[in-house]
């Protein structure tokens, strides 16, 4: 039961024989219905100042809520754009690896290429080689046969010569 500086006013009490002073329970009263009255007004001001603070809780505690969504939704999308930029890095590195194999294929079968042309161009040298020496001993056996041929005809008109002059 709720009692209110009103009803500690208007309270009325009988009368005895040999009661009360009724000046001083009337002063008495008056005295806690203003303490009463206090209090009342004291205990409003806290109750306001509870629900303030009561609401501000609440507030604050949906900011927490929010903020631990936002700071759990950011962890999230950190660690997706980790296992993306991994994932990205990962495939960065398997297509590097793919063209360095295929550069490195290009280059041995240039490298076979130039060795099976290298041997090619040595064969054909020594192909010419053997050509031009045999070219150099045909034509020096043709200036031997050449030179015998003329040491033969120089001979045989020496022979003329001296036929010529003897008769």
């Amino acid at each position: 039961m709720k009692i209110t500086p009103l009803d500690i006013r208007e309270r009325q009490f009988k009368l005895r024989f040999r009661g009360f002073d009724v000046r001083e329970v009337d002063s008495f009263l008056e005295e806690i219905a203003n303490a009463v009255k206090v209090l009342i007004q004291s205990r409003k001001a806290l109750e306001d100042k509870i629900s303030t603070l009561q609401a501000e809780i609440r507030e604050y505690k949906e900011r927490e809520v929010s903020l631990t969504r936002a700071l759990q939704k950011s962890h999230s999308m950190l660690d997706s754009m980790k296992e993306n930029a991994q994932k990205s890095a990962d495939l960065i590195v398997s297509e590097a690896e793919v063209r360095a194999e295929r550069i490195l294929n290009r280059a041995h079968n240039r490298l076979a290429q130039l060795h099976e042309d290298i041997a090619g161009l040595k064969r054909q040298r020594i192909q010419i080689e053997v050509q031009v020496r045999s070219v150099i001993e045909a034509h020096s056996k043709l200036l031997d046969a050449a030179k015998e041929e003329m040491n033969a005809a120089e001979e045989e008109y020496s022979k003329l010569k001296f036929l010529k002059k003897a008769p």
